[in-house]
């Protein structure tokens, strides 16, 4: 296996057990039925943003980490360029995650046209955006393991 093939599993392992068991200890904190609209407000916008602060802080340990011991088991290096086939990789998953975002973001937007409660709005922007980081990491598994 490749060093990307490694790289991409472990980016796919820790971005689902990052949102997991930050879910798990996000969810009972929801506001109680009946709750002013500040209240849920607030409670989604920390939601995002701490979610966001914790994901960045996290990958950037785990991609440390990840290095570390790549660096110890094989012994080599990670790659210090970049040639097409790695950009072409690189591109593809974008386009496929920004898509998946996208359609994310149009299904919220769209939740609040037909006047669903506010939270499925936030579900379907948080899922849209756990499912771009996962394809992301996927598409470049699957390129790096077909050979393109």
């Amino acid at each position: 296996m490749t060093y990307q093939e490694k790289k991409s599993i472990v980016t796919l392992i820790s971005t689902i057990l990052i949102f997991a068991i930050y879910c798990l200890y996000m969810y009972p904190r929801y506001p109680e039925q009946g709750a002013e609209l500040t209240e849920v407000l607030r409670y989604w916008g920390a939601f995002v943003l701490i979610l966001m602060l914790v994901s960045i802080i996290a990958h950037i340990i785990i991609s440390i980490v990840f290095n570390i011991v790549y660096r110890m088991t094989t012994g080599e290096k990670e790659p210090g360029f970049t040639d097409e086939l790695d950009r072409i990789i690189e591109l593809r998953a974008h386009r496929i995650s920004f898509l998946l975002f996208i359609v994310g973001f149009l299904c919220a937007m769209g939740s609040l046209v037909m006047e669903k409660p506010l939270y499925v709005m936030f579900d379907f922007l948080i899922a849209a955006g756990f499912l771009a980081d996962v394809s992301s990491s996927v598409t470049k598994l699957y390129h790096y393991r077909r050979g393109f």
